[in-house]
């Protein structure tokens, strides 16, 4: 087997992924049509025919975030991606903060979207005229999930690419038959104005949007799978961005066109569900209304695998550090996939969903949004934290890097990111849609978590000293330099090696080359 030795456990298939396969994984993760069909209703109602503006504007913003965060990737070669980025910028108490929070959000966004499978499922039986229950669909698609992952990674690639096409396909579908149309009133641009933009509803608006790019910042987990990491990550996560920041604003304004400036936001508050719908089958046909409902399931399920396989490198990368049991570190040595990672992630995804299902709990009100709302926290307050790592990490390693991408990008990053949770929390009812109580419980988890993750870094440094000393560290083939990474702005007492000039081997972890 190509990359391993008779004495040599298998790892990872190197060099499988190309751009396009990492920008399936992550768009999938996105799941477009159900962002679309499912929330974009929601922010025309809030935000009025302005709404498109706030996912250029998210764009925009997680654009400005990923300068800094793909030069990291240049640099950062663990598998750890987030903590491994905070860690060797913050230092190692909030990298292990960082990867307990990694994993309730990655878990987060993927286990309550079993929730959102089986009522998707049993709406779209419904619109056939079949009762469908959507427990046994739930835990009908934990077991397909688990298959996808238990697969090869390029089986993965290959699956999404083929269901992202077709999720797309359908809004594009819409989108081409109101432009030729010419949309209810005429084509306009009329939304896009400031006096459309700048409402009170702005605020709601780019809280819906910015929840619509999660898990866009997961290219850098494939990196050791990846062709040629140093560019194919960085261009994958640019075009994720890139494609759904302008396909969002793109979908919305048609939407707005097919029922007119005027009327828009009326259908959308008499029946925000059925609005794309009703629009496709206006301006295509019955059937592709039909059509929409089916992909909108595919559109959930890839949307599932792809976090799925997220979780999975994630897991992996906390078992070879040590963090985790060493056992869910094995892969499997014919598909090469991180097999018990994934078999832990689907037993705890199934535990979760019969719990809320014994509980007697709407397996949307509940399940989906109720999860969902930690993990999207959770992710974006790794971003925040990775924004600010980035200037830390290269103001005490040697580089070549420029100041824009070093500096300036990640720090306006941060701010706006800052900004962004702070809609989120503002707002977090829209993605509740529970009591205050049950906002607070959920908002808290993301800081209980980092302050468990402190606490669990503590515990580690005075009981398991090796394990601390090589958390997130370079894998090289060179003896490492004694010591850890000096939180910023703490000077270091010696030089380092900049991480691209270390050789890449995942044989021997050594712990960061920053000395106290």
């Amino acid at each position: 087997m190509p990359g391993t030795t008779p004495d040599q456990p298998p790892g990872l298939r190197p060099g499988t992924l190309t751009t396009s396969d990492i920008t399936f994984f992550v768009v999938s993760a996105a799941a477009p049509l159900t962002v679309m069909a499912g929330v974009a209703p929601v922010a025309i109602l809030l935000g009025g025919i302005g709404a498109p503006v706030g996912y250029l504007l998210a764009g925009v913003t997680l654009t400005v975030f990923a300068v800094g965060f793909t030069t990291m990737s240049r640099h950062v070669r663990s598998g750890g991606a987030f903590y491994a980025y905070i860690t060797r910028g913050l230092g190692v108490p909030l990298g292990i903060a960082a990867a307990l929070v990694a994993m309730l959000g990655y878990n987060g966004m993927e286990i309550g979207v079993y929730g959102l499978l089986g009522s998707a499922t049993s709406d779209t039986a419904a619109a056939f005229g079949a009762d469908v229950p959507w427990l046994p669909v739930s835990l009908a698609g934990l077991l397909v999930v688990w298959y996808g992952g238990y697969r090869s990674i390029d089986f993965g690639a290959k699956l999404l690419g083929v269901l992202l096409v077709a999720e797309t396909g359908i809004l594009v579908l819409l989108a081409a038959g109101v432009l030729l149309d010419g949309g209810a009133d005429g084509l306009s641009v009329a939304g896009l104005a400031p006096a459309h933009v700048l409402t009170g509803g702005t605020a709601a608006v780019l809280a819906c949007a910015f929840a619509a790019f999660t898990g866009f910042e997961s290219t850098v987990i494939y990196r050791r799978e990846a062709r040629d990491p140093d560019r194919t990550v960085p261009r994958a996560t640019y075009l994720a961005v890139a494609f759904l920041g302008l396909f969002y604003a793109f979908v919305v304004w048609t939407v707005i066109q097919a029922f007119g400036e005027d009327e828009v936001v009326r259908a959308a508050a008499d029946d925000p569900g059925g609005l794309f719908f009703a629009a496709v089958t206006t301006y295509v046909g019955a059937w592709a209304a039909d059509l929409m409902h089916v992909l909108i399931v595919t559109s959930v399920l890839a949307s599932l695998l792809a976090f799925h396989n997220a979780i999975n490198r994630y897991t992996l990368a906390l078992a070879e550090e040590g963090v985790l049991p060493k056992v869910l570190g094995r892969i499997h040595p014919r598909h090469r996939s991180p097999y018990l990672a994934g078999a832990a992630q689907t037993a705890l995804g199934a535990v979760v969903v019969l719990a809320f299902a014994l509980a007697g709990a709407d397996p949307y009100q509940q399940l989906l949004l109720w999860v969902n709302t930690p993990g999207m926290l959770g992710l974006m307050v790794l971003q925040l934290l990775a924004a600010l790592a980035v200037p830390c990490f290269f103001r005490k390693t040697p580089h070549r890097e420029g100041v824009w991408r070093t500096l300036v990008a990640p720090v306006a990053a941060f701010v706006l990111l800052a900004g962004a949770i702070t809609l989120v929390t503002a707002n977090v009812e829209l993605f509740t849609a529970a009591s205050a109580t049950v906002n607070t419980v959920l908002v808290s988890l993301v800081p209980a978590v980092l302050l468990l993750g402190l606490l669990l870094a503590r515990r580690l440094r005075r009981t398991r000293p090796e394990v601390y000393a090589r958390f997130a560290a370079e894998p090289a083939t060179a003896p490492a330099p004694q010591g850890e990474p000096q939180p910023c702005p703490q000077p270091t007492s010696s030089s380092s090696t900049p991480a691209s000039a270390t050789p890449s081997s995942p044989a021997t972890p050594l712990s960061p080359s920053v000395t106290d």
